[in-house]
């Protein structure tokens, strides 16, 4: 009974680390921030610009904000 044992562990061990794969990649798309907490530089200088000038004279802030944002793994 011992020898089916063994025969047993490296399937299973496979399928922990095959889990353990899978389960980093969904990690790594996910962000690891709130929206609210990520790119914070480029956040203030869109929210300042926005309060001077408008939205439409911040098109390059927003945009900069949005490209952080997407870094961070945000779908925006």
């Amino acid at each position: 009974m011992s020898g089916l044992q063994t025969q047993d562990f490296p399937s299973a061990l496979r399928l922990t680390k095959a889990q353990k794969d899978q389960g980093s990649t969904e990690s790594e798309t996910k962000p690891k921030k709130k929206i609210c907490c990520a790119c914070p530089d480029t956040k203030k200088l869109r929210d300042e610009c926005i309060v001077e000038h408008g939205e439409s004279a911040c098109e390059k802030w927003i945009e900069a904000h949005r490209l952080c944002l997407r870094a961070e793994g945000f779908n925006v």
